[in-house]
């Protein structure tokens, strides 16, 4: 019997495996890739070749591509039935050529059923400590942030044109033990200041396995061209946040310096994130998502850390 024939008729759309196609197939797609269950076929786009063998280990279908040449894209219309794109802008510029070569690629085909894309909060801007919900006006002040400004319009439009709903999550600081780079460690350990408490600004943070499980829930229940705020519950400035983490470790707590000092001593990259103050509100992300966080803030993220080698 022909495999599209079943003495049943065909299979109710909701029992069929959906294909999750992920462009930006990182650590936190990993995580939503592990913690999905058997009713997803996972495929995802990659530039690597070294990258294959660890993918099909994982599940995962991999497809051979770059999203800097539109050319090579063309093979991903109609493969999915849903997207998590993860992938970040360039480096330079003020738009994001990616998401424009692969909005039009996916037009080719019919509209997918849905659409997630994690942007980040740095689209506010620097807004005073504030609380910043969604519906709060973006104003961003580096080229990096407006790079996302741009793809969420990109992609957003692409979602109205073609009938594809999509969620933009904005997005905080991502840590977790077990993610590279993930912790405050190796900074408390090179002893780099930050701001002393007059001149401190308030940061943000989400643990990579909420946020995997925030994509998981945008992909299924996220509302059309919605946007929301995937941020974990903490209210720290970040000289009290790394003040938290030396604590935590049993390192010295870092130096604290003026704003004029630490612009003669920090990267710019690093002056850019304590120029910007706000506090970000996650109720639409909770409502809407019902998202129930694991690590409700950072002292219960990174309190594993204390037993790791």
């Amino acid at each position: 019997m022909p495999s599209n024939q079943s003495p049943l008729g065909a299979l109710p759309a909701r029992f069929r495996r959906q294909r999750v196609l992920v462009v930006g197939c990182g650590d936190v797609a990993m995580r939503a890739i592990r913690q999905s269950g058997s009713h997803i076929r996972w495929m995802a786009l990659t530039s690597s070749e070294e990258r294959i063998a660890e993918l099909r280990k994982a599940g995962v279908t991999p497809l051979l591509g770059n999203l800097d040449k539109a050319s090579s894209l063309r093979r991903l219309a109609g493969l999915g039935h849903r997207l998590m794109y993860l992938a970040p802008p360039p480096t330079e510029g003020w738009s994001d050529p990616r998401a424009s070569a692969l909005t039009q690629v996916l037009r080719l085909r019919t509209p997918l059923h849905s659409a997630v894309y994690g942007s980040t909060t740095g689209v506010y801007g620097d807004c005073s400590g504030e609380w910043v919900a969604e519906t709060r006006a973006v104003s961003p002040q580096t080229p990096r942030a407006q790079r996302r400004v741009h793809a969420e319009a990109v992609l957003r439009t692409w979602g109205k044109a073609t009938g594809t709903p999509i969620a933009v999550l904005r997005i905080p600081g991502i840590y977790a033990p077990d993610r590279e780079g993930g912790t405050p460690r190796a900074r408390l350990q090179k002893g780099t200041p930050v701001l002393q408490p007059q001149d401190d600004v308030y940061t943000n943070h989400i643990h990579a396995d909420d946020l995997a499980r925030a994509c998981l829930r945008a992909l299924w229940a996220g509302a059309p061209q919605r946007i929301y705020n995937v941020s974990d519950d903490t209210q720290l400035k970040m000289g009290d946040y790394f003040d938290m983490a030396a604590d935590l470790y049993g390192l010295p707590r870092p130096p604290r310096v003026a704003r004029d000092s630490a612009q003669k001593q920090l990267p710019v990259m690093l002056l850019s994130f304590m120029s910007e103050s706000r506090r970000v509100d996650n109720r639409r992300m909770k409502t809407e998502l019902r998202l129930r966080l694991r690590y409700p803030d950072v002292a219960a993220g990174l309190v594993s850390v204390r037993f790791s080698p």
